[in-house]
């Protein structure tokens, strides 16, 4: 079995496509660690409605080009379509962060994903999903990166998040 990280954000009913897609997910894994729920504003598109952001962990045995192609999918059943999420917002978007220890290129994706230092609406969650965990390369925990990560860059705040009668957001940080 291989741990990854999966980043999932919305900003097209993102309440509903996050609930749903960790459905999808559950049913694909059977068992999800999930980080707190946060909003951040979209990057780069001051247009764009906020995001709703969160990382979940699983444990598969899917190869690295399998698992792609089922995040894919899943994402093309919620509306995903690539050339037009800008103007329209993107309904669902999953990540593969972290692929057990893999790292470099590996089946047309980086890994660990830039964005894991990069974006606080992903190093967050993963902080607190991870807290002990170690990023691949650089070797530090992911609670150590967030420390030092620059906060005033990014605007991020956490929000409550209920899904099947489960308190996942808010709560889980206090």
């Amino acid at each position: 079995m291989t741990r990854v990280l999966l980043s999932l954000g919305s900003n097209l009913h993102p309440v509903d496509n996050l609930g749903y897609a960790l459905d999808s997910l559950l049913l694909q894994f059977n068992d999800l660690a999930l980080s707190p729920v946060f909003e951040s504003e979209a990057l780069g598109n001051t247009g764009s409605p906020a995001y709703l952001n969160m990382v979940a962990a699983v444990d598969t045995e899917l190869p690295l080009a399998g698992l792609i192609t089922m995040l894919k999918d899943l994402e093309a059943r919620f509306g995903r379509q690539r050339e037009t999420d800008n103007e329209q917002g993107v309904p669902l978007d999953i990540d593969i962060l972290t692929f057990g220890n893999v790292t470099g290129r590996s089946c047309g994706i980086s890994l660990p994903r830039p964005e894991l230092t990069q974006a606080a609406y992903v190093l967050w969650p993963v902080a607190v999903l991870a807290p002990k965990d170690r990023h691949p390369v650089l070797k530090q925990s992911y609670v150590q990166l967030w420390e030092a990560f620059d906060k005033s860059s990014q605007r991020i705040r956490p929000v409550d998040f209920v899904w099947h009668e489960r308190q996942i957001s808010k709560a889980a940080l206090q």
